[in-house]
């Protein structure tokens, strides 16, 4: 019997050991799939940037297929005691895409679908259906709606907010819509896609006719909620709902290579650098970190940040095929 104690302590004491390892490498294991699901989420979302063929419209040089919000951490991104992170650690990703329900239409400044329209000197403007009737287009319009204004030929762009919904107007199309700066230029609040809020794309615009095109969007945003600090989530965003892509995200990084800018062939983590010119990005570099629920009441502490989780990285380079049509 003294021996069996002693066989049977050992063992008990041999199992008791190694649960808390088996849970280990079971969260380890659970955070690679979360990461792996989020990155093969995100390339299914960037690779189809700039998704905008429309049956019937020509749009030969689409001018933007997604847009990043850099943010370059500051002293106060992360804090060493708690093991926290803030928003400020984290980047944007807006992947710019078309309602595909919703044709293509053609801007105008009066109700008969004649004359150009300024975005800069009028709140209203008429769109000329494009093989559907005024009512069914109007109905696709609703507040809070953001639509880009496309030049024919791609050479400027700018976007806008709806402030009412579409009315039908003899045979056009009535859309209300937030007045943009002179030089097509929007506020944050305005443009919360980041395509126009600053003026160094040089691609930017307020006059709009009849030949150019106005395009309902439909985008997808990738951003980390950091109101919970023990726990921040990526979250994808789309027609008004987020949903958790991973949870427990402590990293979150997008560079870009651009076509025809000083950094080619490099990944760029400040879009200040190549002037915000979302019509020149050619690939995108993603960086996700991740880790396992902290353990207060565990020993390990990582390498990366001290944290008493387990962590891991993963990179992806996504090449968005709508974007290189016309190189």
């Amino acid at each position: 019997m003294a021996v069996f104690m002693v066989i049977g302590g050992a063992a008990f004491s041999l199992v008791r050991r190694h649960v808390p390892l088996y849970a280990t490498q079971q969260n380890q294991a659970g955070l690679n799939i979360s990461l792996r699901n989020a990155a093969a989420q995100m390339q299914i979302d960037v690779v189809n940037a700039g998704t905008g063929y429309y049956t019937g419209a020509n749009v030969p040089a689409w001018p933007v297929g997604l847009t990043v919000v850099n943010n370059p951490a500051g002293s106060g991104c992360y804090n060493a005691t708690t093991h926290t992170y803030s928003a400020a650690c984290f980047d944007t990703i807006n992947v710019i895409a078309t309602d595909a329900s919703t044709p293509a239409a053609m801007p105008a400044n009066t109700s008969a679908g004649t004359g150009c329209t300024n975005t800069n000197t009028s709140t209203q403007m008429y769109l000329v259906p494009n093989g559907t009737t005024a009512a069914a287009l109007a109905a696709k319009f609703k507040t809070g709606d953001q639509i880009l204004l496309v030049k024919q030929d791609g050479s400027q762009m700018t976007t806008t907010l709806l402030t009412a919904d579409a009315s039908v107007t003899g045979s056009t199309v009535q859309l209300t819509h937030n007045i943009t700066n002179a030089d097509g230029t929007n506020s944050v609040s305005n443009d919360p896609l980041s395509i126009t809020n600053t003026a160094d794309s040089g691609v930017l615009g307020v006059q709009f006719c009849p030949t150019d095109f106005v395009l309902k969007l439909a985008p997808i945003t990738y951003y980390v909620d950091a109101s919970d600090t023990t726990n921040p989530k990526l979250m994808r965003l789309q027609k008004g709902t987020a949903n958790v892509v991973s949870e427990q995200v402590i990293g979150f990084k997008a560079g870009a290579s651009v076509w025809n800018g000083s950094n080619d062939l490099t990944y760029d983590f400040d879009a200040t650098h190549y002037n915000h010119n979302w019509s020149a990005i050619r690939s995108v570099r993603i960086s996700l970190i991740g880790r396992t629920a902290p353990n207060p009441d565990g020993n390990f502490q990582n390498s990366f940040d001290g944290g008493n989780y387990r962590v891991e990285a993963i990179s992806v380079v996504i090449n968005p095929r709508n974007l290189s049509m016309n190189d």
